[in-house]
C-alpha cells in the first residue's frame, strides 16, 4: 500500500483496557505488570504481555518459542521513545544518506527495490535486557522474562550496497542511524546509534522492508528496519529514515551511557557496584529457551510428554541442545529441527515419560559450533543484559 495508517487512537484503545483493570496510566510499567500481569492486543498484534503503552513494550509469551519462526503479530515490541510513527505515505517517504559521502542521496522505497539486489535470511532479534527479571538483585529497567526476542525472515537490501551508491569518502569510521520515532520532550535525547564501518560493510547487514514475506508491522519498524544479525536488537534501528556517514565516533547518550557492559572478562561487577570501565553491548551469546511445558504444568505419570523450544547464538550456529529431566544430574541430546541459517532459531525437542510423581525440574542447555554453552550462572551487571543461564521449568507429575 502506498499509504499505511496505524491506529492513531491506540492510546485511547489501550488506555480504556487499562482503565478497565483500574490501573493508573501514570503508574510505573514494572509496578503494573507485577500487580496485573495481563495480555493486551495492540493494532497489528495478537495478545501479548503488556509492560508499557508509551513507548509500546510488549513481550511474546513463552508458548510461541516452540517454533523457529515467530509470527509477525506475535513478535515482541520494544521502543525507546514515546512518539512513534503511526501513519506514513510511502510516496513521500525518503531514506536520506548524508555526511562523509561523495554525494547526498535520497531514496524512495521503489528506488531501494529496483536499484539494489534483494536478499533474504532468517535472523533472531533479541532485546539486550531479555531475561533481566532473572537477575538477583533485579537491575533497573523493564523486567522482561524470555519473550523479548523473536525470529523472522528479513528481506531487504545490503547496507553496503546503499553506502557504496552514496560513495563513502576516506576517513569514514562509523555509520549512524536515525528513525521516525521522536523524543516526547526537548531534553530527551533522540534515539540515534552508530555502528563501526567494518560491520556495516558486511554482507549480512541489511535494510529490511519485509518481515516473514510481508511489510514490517508499524510496531516493529515499518517501513524500513536495520538488521544486524548476531547483534542485540539495540542496534536494529526501527523506521530508519536517515543514515549519517561519520568521520568521527558518535558521542551521544545512547552510545556513551546507555547499553554499556562492564569491560572485564566476566562483563560483571558485584551487585550494586558501578563498573570502572565499560564497553558497548554487541554480539549475542548462546542460549536456549523451553517453550513447552510451562512452569506449573501438571503431567500424568507414565504418559510421554514433549519438551520443546528454540536455541540460537550470534552466528556460529547451534550444534546441539542438551536436556535434563532430573534437575541436571543427567543430560540427553535433544532432536534438532530444520536448519534455517546460522542466525536463526533452531527448533529442538525431546520426549520423556515421567515414572515418579512429584515435582520435576526440566533444564535445557545449548552448545554452539565454537563449543560455547549456556552457563549455570552468570555475574551481575547494572543493565541486566545478556542473560543466558541454562533455562529451567518446574512441572508436577501426578
Amino acid at each position: 500500500m502506498d499509504r499505511r495508517s496505524f491506529l492513531k487512537g491506540t492510546a485511547l484503545t489501550v488506555g480504556s483496557l487499562i482503565a478497565g483493570k483500574e490501573i493508573l496510566l501514570k503508574a510505573n510499567a514494572q509496578e503494573v505488570i507485577e500487580k496485573y500481569p495481563f495480555l493486551i492486543k495492540f493494532p497489528e498484534k495478537r495478545e501479548l504481555i503488556f509492560y508499557s503503552e508509551r513507548p509500546p513494550l510488549l513481550e511474546t509469551p513463552r508458548e510461541y518459542f516452540a517454533k523457529a519462526i515467530t509470527p509477525n503479530d506475535a513478535f515482541f515490541v520494544r521502543w525507546h521513545l514515546a512518539d512513534i510513527p503511526t501513519e506514513l505515505d510511502l510516496n513521500k517517504w525518503r531514506l536520506k544518506i548524508n555526511g562523509n559521502t561523495k554525494k547526498p542521496v535520497e531514496l524512495s522505497m521503489d528506488d531501494l527495490k529496483t536499484l539494489f539486489e534483494p536478499v533474504s535470511f532468517f535472523a533472531v532479534s533479541q532485546c539486550s535486557g531479555n531475561g533481566r527479571n532473572f537477575f538477583e538483585p533485579k537491575p533497573k529497567g523493564i523486567h522482561w522474562n524470555h519473550g523479548a526476542m523473536g525470529n523472522a525472515e528479513w528481506t531487504g537490501v545490503r547496507l553496503k550496497d546503499v553506502l557504496e551508491y552514496a560513495g563513502l569518502k576516506a576517513g569514514t569510521v562509523e555509520i549512524a542511524f536515525n528513525g521516525l520515532d521522536k523524543p516526547p520532550y526537548p531534553e530527551t535525547p533522540d534515539f540515534v546509534r552508530s555502528i563501526p564501518i567494518d560491520i556495516c560493510l558486511q554482507e549480512d547487514v541489511i535494510l529490511a522492508y519485509e518481515m516473514n514475506g510481508e511489510s514490517i508491522p508499524y510496531l516493529n519498524g515499518f517501513p524500513l528496519r536495520l538488521i544486524v544479525p548476531g547483534w542485540y536488537a539495540t542496534h536494529w534501528i526501527k523506521s530508519v529514515t536517515e543514515i549519517m556517514v561519520l568521520d568521527k565516533p558518535l558521542k551521544n547518550f545512547w552510545m556513551t551511557k546507555a547499553y554499556q557492559l562492564p569491560d572485564n572478562d566476566c562483563e560483571c561487577v558485584k551487585p550494586g557496584e558501578k563498573p570502572k570501565k565499560t564497553k558497548p553491548i554487541t554480539k549475542m551469546n548462546v542460549k536456549s529457551v523451553i517453550a513447552t511445558p510451562d512452569n506449573g504444568t501438571v503431567l500424568k505419570k507414565g504418559r510421554a510428554v514433549k519438551v520443546a523450544g528454540v536455541a540460537f547464538d550470534y552466528g556460529t550456529g547451534v550444534k546441539e541442545v542438551l536436556v535434563s529431566v532430573d534437575g541436571g544430574r543427567t543430560w540427553h541430546k535433544a532432536n534438532l529441527g530444520p536448519y534455517l541459517g546460522r542466525y536463526s532459531f533452531r527448533e529442538w525437542f525431546f520426549y520423556f515419560k515421567p515414572e515418579k510423581t512429584g515435582e520435576v525440574e526440566i533444564l535445557s542447555r545449548a552448545v554452539n559450533y565454537n563449543g560455547e554453552m549456556q552457563p549455570f550462572k552468570i555475574g551481575w551487571n547494572p543493565g541486566g543484559y545478556k542473560w543466558n543461564v541454562v533455562d529451567k521449568v518446574k512441572v508436577n507429575v501426578v
